[in-house]
């Protein structure tokens, strides 16, 4: 990438794409730098330090995550596509399962991640209460099963179809 090209964006969305393949250690100026073939300088161009870089990455990732959970609310089908919907989203969040493990060393990553949970789970519960079940210990499971399949590095479909299990078994149980 030519260094007039870069942005802080392209900083940002470098990182995140660092943080899914190579971890939170993989989020320092000389390690990105290396990747996106410029100088650190570039980097510093851009942000401070690294922990503002950090804090950029974490405002940048949850808004994103926020954005699509507001999308999904809005969106159109039954509670069921919907739910799959949210299902897809969660599982294609490549940053999600990364930026746990950091949050267990990291109170702002983990402030991070409790803020979109907590917008997720509201999207879920009201999905669920759509479909007819209004008992909040199935939305924290369900979303809980989504969250622990993307930790287990399951197969998207295969994830999927665990989780669309799940849900019908909880929806057996209304």
């Amino acid at each position: 990438m030519a260094r007039d090209t870069l942005t802080q964006t392209a900083w940002i969305e470098a990182g995140l794409r660092q943080l899914a393949k190579e971890g939170p250690q993989a989020l320092r100026a000389e390690p990105l730098a290396r990747h996106l073939k410029t100088t650190k300088g570039s980097f510093y161009w851009h942000f401070r330090d690294v922990p503002a870089f950090h804090t950029a990455l974490l405002k940048h990732w949850k808004a994103a995550a926020l954005a699509q959970a507001k999308e999904l609310d809005g969106a159109e089908g039954s509670a069921a596509e919907r739910m799959i919907a949210l299902g897809q989203a969660v599982q294609g969040d490549t940053a999600d399962a990364p930026l746990r493990a950091w949050a267990q060393s990291h109170a702002k990553v983990a402030k991070t991640l409790a803020d979109v949970d907590k917008a997720r789970m509201q999207h879920l519960g009201a999905l669920m209460r759509e479909m007819g079940n209004s008992n909040s210990d199935f939305t924290k499971a369900a979303y809980g099963s989504l969250v622990g399949l993307r930790q287990m590095k399951m197969d998207d479909g295969e994830a999927l179809i665990a989780f669309a299990s799940l849900i019908d078994l909880v929806l057996a149980l209304k």
